[in-house]
């Protein structure tokens, strides 16, 4: 006969054995809610290729922007949560855009964290044609032509957005916010001429092939790949700025703990793989394992603080 002990222990562990071989029916779709090229597009690519084996089976990325993220982060929050579908969010998007319009869903409640890809530096590059070579002479600039510098970001309420409206307002200058459908696109704004700023990690390569020029960096200390450039906080800029960049995976809300904890699992080994802690620092990430609890705080933080700083600055 079969014990009660036994029939006990297979009915408490069924929804774990369940859990552990969901994926195993088919893919995973793993959103980017910004277009191909950005960083955002970057991390995902880079994860979705170290998730697949791990998984055993494969994870797709599908481009979804629009709204600074909010379309993509929407999507996902209304998806069936059963892990299936997945984002790669980002600062912006959970934790800026949703102050500033209606974007459709809650970031605290209708997205489930799961893990952190890691913090992102930024990059404050401007067009090699502006007469200016270090954030002195920008600042100088601005002062000297009030409204006549302008900086491109990834979209209304992403971190290139804060951060120069941030900028702005701690040099007490005037600048105009110029809004593009990705970071890309915002940055070749700014080799182009047509924009004077952007301060983005996807400014990287074009900065170190010459077609910007970097003034300085921004993140938790010095970027090895500008080793030589200071930080703004070295320069007594941004030390009191909200919050931070960071790109991390998130579940629709209501996702079972063991989905939750299996993902948690493999997207951190994956971290410690060096091919693919190489690939995130190459794209200006400094590679960070926490667990869901401990990004479900950093989030709630976050949205907390850049709230009142939006309303502080008046952006809406």
């Amino acid at each position: 006969m079969i014990s009660r002990r036994l029939l006990l222990g297979a009915g408490l562990a069924a929804p774990f054995v369940a859990h552990a071989q969901a994926f195993a029916d088919r893919p995973i779709r793993y959103v980017c809610p910004f277009p191909p090229g950005a960083t955002n597009d970057n991390v995902s690519r880079t994860m979705s290729r170290a998730l697949s084996p791990r998984l055993g089976v494969p994870v797709i990325v599908e481009n979804k922007a629009g709204a600074g993220g909010a379309v993509g982060s929407r999507m996902v929050a209304e998806a069936k949560p059963d892990g299936h579908v997945l984002l790669n969010a980002s600062a912006g998007n959970l934790t800026i855009a949703p102050h500033l319009s209606h974007v459709g869903y809650d970031p605290l409640r209708d997205l489930a964290p799961v893990a952190l890809a890691g913090e992102a530096y930024g990059l404050v590059a401007v067009n090699p044609a502006l007469p200016v070579r270090n954030i002195a002479e920008l600042i100088e600039l601005g002062r000297w032509r009030p409204g006549f510098l302008n900086y491109a970001s990834a979209g209304i309420g992403s971190a290139g957005h804060l951060r120069g409206a941030l900028l702005a307002d701690e040099a007490r200058i005037d600048a105009v916010h110029v809004p593009f459908p990705g970071s890309a696109a915002a940055a070749m704004s700014v080799v182009a001429g047509d924009c004077h700023l952007v301060i983005d990690p996807i400014a990287a390569p074009h900065a170190q092939e010459g077609r910007l020029r970097a003034l300085a960096t921004i993140g938790p200390d010095r970027w090895d790949a500008f080793p030589d450039l200071p930080n703004l906080a070295e320069l007594g800029i941004g030390r009191n700025w909200p919050g931070g960049t960071w790109f991390g995976l998130f579940a629709p809300g209501g996702t079972p703990a063991p989905v939750i904890a299996r993902l948690n699992r493999d997207f951190n080994d994956s971290l410690a793989e060096p091919e693919v802690a190489a690939a995130l620092r190459r794209f200006g990430l400094k590679p960070e394992a926490v667990a869901p609890e401990e990004l479900g705080r950093r989030v709630a933080a976050d949205h907390a603080e850049i709230g009142r700083v939006l309303r502080r600055l008046n952006i809406a």
